[in-house]
């Protein structure tokens, strides 16, 4: 890609923004309110999404976890720093049907090269479905070309 074209595309986080994300519109989910270390993704959680047994994949829920998190996460960065996830962590509380489902992802600790965050999903009972912890990375010129 060359130097003008990269200025012509819009970045990530205008993408998140207008919910122009490959993996959101195959999953189906939606974020809402991403600024100032903290995003949300909601998704309508039904049979599409279902596993062997008939409940919500855990996958689902790792997806919209990391998208909340990685969201989060480029909120606080500068237009000239990217990131990359190097580890998630995702914990199961509850089985899920079909609900409606919000991810609330925040950033705990942002420091200049490793950031923390975390995220809950409740279900539209604000019941605790499952809570997912990620460790971020920032990149930096020729490492954050690109992306």
């Amino acid at each position: 890609m060359s130097a003008q074209e990269a200025r012509l595309k819009p970045d990530f986080r205008e993408r998140a923004k207008a919910n122009d994300v490959a993996v959101g519109r195959l999953i189906g989910f939606e974020a809402k309110d991403i600024a100032d270390g903290r995003a949300t993704v909601v998704l309508a959680a039904g049979p599409q999404h279902a596993n062997p047994m008939g409940t919500l994949h855990g996958g689902i829920l790792c997806d919209i976890a990391d998208a909340a998190m990685g969201m989060a996460f480029a909120s606080t960065l500068t237009p000239e720093e990217s990131f990359t996830t190097v580890e998630l962590k995702i914990n199961f509380f509850r089985p899920v049907w079909q609900a409606e489902l919000k991810a609330e992802g925040t950033v705990v600790q942002r420091g200049r090269t490793i950031g923390y965050v975390e995220c809950n999903i409740t279900d539209e009972q604000n019941r605790l479905v499952a809570r997912a912890a990620s460790t971020c990375m920032v990149l930096r010129g020729q490492k954050a070309s690109g992306r």
